[in-house]
């Protein structure tokens, strides 16, 4: 009875600062003093864990568990959603979740559809619909939408983009023009994921030292930046390690 009374009794000093440091109701200092163990429990179930479920930590990891568990139910959702409502919005969440689920195929056809009257040189429906291009392997197709795309909207910007620009023409095969605009986005892309794409074109092409130095350039960027960047961008680091390595 003695060491449990002891751990109730460290528990509850644990909440009480828990309960101070995070700004509290002083009630619950006054409840676990009296109260250790079932003051313990209240001050869990009623503060704890329903700001643990509200954090964004919290709910991704909920997402993330329930997509594990069920991959298709996001896809079923916008599915159901835009035989429901129709709208452009339903249909673009819906096509950019067939992409994600390898049905480019079908993507292309809900873009398509969804860009017409209004929306006929939507920018975020026309990216949508180059990406889907892209994955379906049609480079062409993609590179003359993004085409077609700033035509219509030349002050749209999309770091996004212009790098999927920049893979649909390494995908056609125009290495020179590929080169040009890898190394243009490379230079503003806020992740790691550009520059890393330009050094293996680099490489590809023969460009051994430039692969070199672009890829020594982003693991030094990589390491004086904040620690949540290096967190984000950690499995392009770690390829641009690799890559690194094996010059």
């Amino acid at each position: 009875m003695i060491p449990s009374l002891g751990i109730s009794t460290l528990i509850a000093v644990a909440l009480m600062v828990h309960c101070i440091r995070t700004g509290r109701s002083w009630l619950w200092i006054t409840v676990m003093l009296f109260v250790p163990f079932l003051g313990s429990i209240a001050y869990v179930l009623v503060e704890i864990l329903p700001s643990l479920y509200n954090s964004r930590g919290t709910k991704r990891a909920v997402r993330g568990l329930s997509r594990a568990l069920d991959p298709q139910q996001d896809l079923r959702r916008f599915e159901d959603e835009t035989r429901l409502t129709g709208d452009v919005a339903s249909r673009q969440r819906y096509a950019e979740e067939l992409v994600r689920h390898n049905r480019a195929a079908e993507a292309i056809e809900i873009f398509t559809q969804a860009l017409t009257g209004l929306y006929e040189h939507d920018p975020n429906l026309m990216l949508g619909l180059a990406r889907a291009q892209f994955a379906n392997r049609a480079f062409g197709d993609a590179r003359g939408t993004l085409d077609a795309l700033l035509i219509h909207n030349p002050d749209f910007k999309s770091p996004d983009g212009h790098l999927l620009y920049a893979r649909a023409l390494e995908g056609e095969g125009n290495r020179d023009k590929a080169l040009e605009e890898y190394a243009a986005v490379a230079s503003y892309y806020a992740g790691a994921e550009a520059p890393l794409r330009y050094a293996r074109m680099l490489r590809s092409s023969g460009k051994t030292e430039e692969s070199r130095r672009v890829l020594k350039e982003l693991l030094e960027h990589a390491r004086l930046a904040p620690r949540h960047y290096r967190k984000m961008q950690q499995q392009w680091l770690t390829d641009a390690e690799r890559e690194l390595a094996a010059l």
